[in-house]
């Protein structure tokens, strides 16, 4: 230790330690038993072995010392932080503003407002999109940073202007993981921990599971981190199914305090991203898709950007009396619209871009969008299907991919699996 310290050559140093798990317990030093054996019933042996006295709770004389001359000296150093703080404060109005906002988790409460809507012939993706969204973010909430593992080009997270981090400027906004989902993860975790800036990172969706460890520990100790999975569905198209990610939204929705949020076009894609931003109680992922996908202009696009944030929201409400309800997320919200024009009378179409966020809406507005005595109810998704089960009922059913896909054009899967307006159609007529 001693050695690294004074060897300043400006290089990473790396100190191997030997060490035997259970050391001083003779019954479990050195073996694989000193996983889960000792706890209080050996710790006399670990006393004896460990050579310490045998008053429990002791502290040694000179550790108290040391403690206790390490904490004046660190009040001294507190105290001279806190000038130099204060001075600079004093200096750097406006920085230590942001500085505040930061650290207290202030966002502009009309930030919503803040991001330009699209227009109404927009088609793209919504990586692409949510590309556009995430610089008006950037710009209205200072302590935005975010990463990619090396897909910059293909996440479209890269905030514009916003320098790279590094050595040579550890001002920098974007973050270049390199092909290292798993040390992302766990490093927007240690971001999001300190408190000030608000993490993200982007990666495809198919690799989110090398992520999933951070994820679980993110939502475990309800870390404000923020993932973008793009190419989200089996519309990657010639990757074919190594790369197409039927089980991975379903699979993150289990990871209690985990919000998953699939937009249907640009303007669920821009309340997207505010959710994500203005939460503060845990992790979010975004799921957006590789392919174009059209404005749904015919919903105001408040009322996209606020559903949003509900989690779910009614998208079309029927002519007449209601027989039929229709539930979507993502790419396929498109084919749910398309499917009740021709449907007809009596059929409500409802976005559900995030399950969670609508979990948590009062009883009363649940029921305002799905009411119970409407049983006839279908849901589609271009994943497995298990999940939408608690919002269609015995009565009702799942349209979904529960098998891996196929390589071809990301048209062609879609139709080839079922993922199709008319479909849709067929499936809801069955149901009588």
């Amino acid at each position: 230790m001693v050695a690294a310290k004074v060897n300043r050559n400006g290089r990473p140093k790396l100190i191997e330690a030997k060490t035997v798990i259970g050391k001083g317990i003779p019954q479990v030093a050195g073996t694989a038993a000193g996983h889960g054996e000792g706890g209080a019933k050996f710790s006399d042996e670990a006393r004896k072995g460990l050579g310490l006295p045998d008053e429990h709770f002791y502290v040694s004389e000179g550790t108290r010392a040391y403690f206790a001359d390490r904490g004046a000296k660190l009040a001294a150093a507190s105290s001279e932080w806190e000038e130099t703080f204060s001075a600079w404060q004093t200096a750097n109005p406006e920085l230590a503003r942001q500085l505040d906002d930061a650290v207290a988790g202030r966002i502009p409460g009309n930030l919503l407002d803040l991001i330009p809507e699209f227009a109404a012939d927009y088609k793209g993706a919504t990586r692409a999109s949510g590309g556009d969204v995430i610089q008006a973010v950037a710009k209205a909430v200072p302590s935005l940073i975010t990463g990619s593992a090396d897909l910059f080009g293909s996440t479209k997270n890269y905030l514009k202007g916003g320098g790279d981090f590094g050595r040579k400027d550890y001002a920098g906004r974007n973050v270049w993981y390199g092909i290292r989902e798993h040390a992302m993860g766990a490093i927007l975790n240690g971001i999001a921990y300190d408190g000030i800036f608000r993490a993200t990172g982007a990666t495809f969706a198919v690799f989110a599971d090398y992520l999933r460890p951070s994820i679980r520990l993110a939502g475990l100790a309800r870390l404000p981190v923020g993932y973008i999975f793009t190419h989200d569905s089996v519309g990657v198209g010639e990757d074919g199914p190594t790369h197409q990610p039927v089980e991975t939204v379903s699979g993150l929705r289990v990871i209690p305090n985990l919000d998953v949020i699939r937009p249907g076009d640009p303007e669920e894609t821009a309340g997207a991203f505010a959710a994500m931003v203005e939460r503060k109680d845990g992790p979010t992922a975004l799921f957006l898709t590789r392919q174009n996908l059209a404005t749904l202009s015919a919903i105001p696009a408040k009322t996209r950007r606020e559903g949003v944030l509900k989690g779910g929201y009614v998208a079309r409400k029927e002519s007449g009396a209601l027989t039929t309800i229709l539930l979507a997320t993502g790419s396929e919200l498109q084919h749910a619209m398309k499917a009740a024009d021709e449907l007809g009378e009596g059929v409500r179409v409802v976005s559900m871009p995030c399950f969670e966020r609508f979990d948590r809406q009062p009883a009363a507005y649940r029921e305002e969008v799905l009411p119970a005595p409407c049983t006839k109810r279908v849901a589609i998704e271009a994943g497995v299907g298990g999940l939408w089960w608690k919002y269609v009922g015995s009565a009702g059913t799942v349209v979904g991919i529960d098998r891996f896909g196929i390589s071809a054009p990301g048209d062609t899967v879609m139709a080839e699996l079922g993922m199709t307006a008319a479909n849709l159609v067929r499936v809801a007529r069955s149901l009588g």
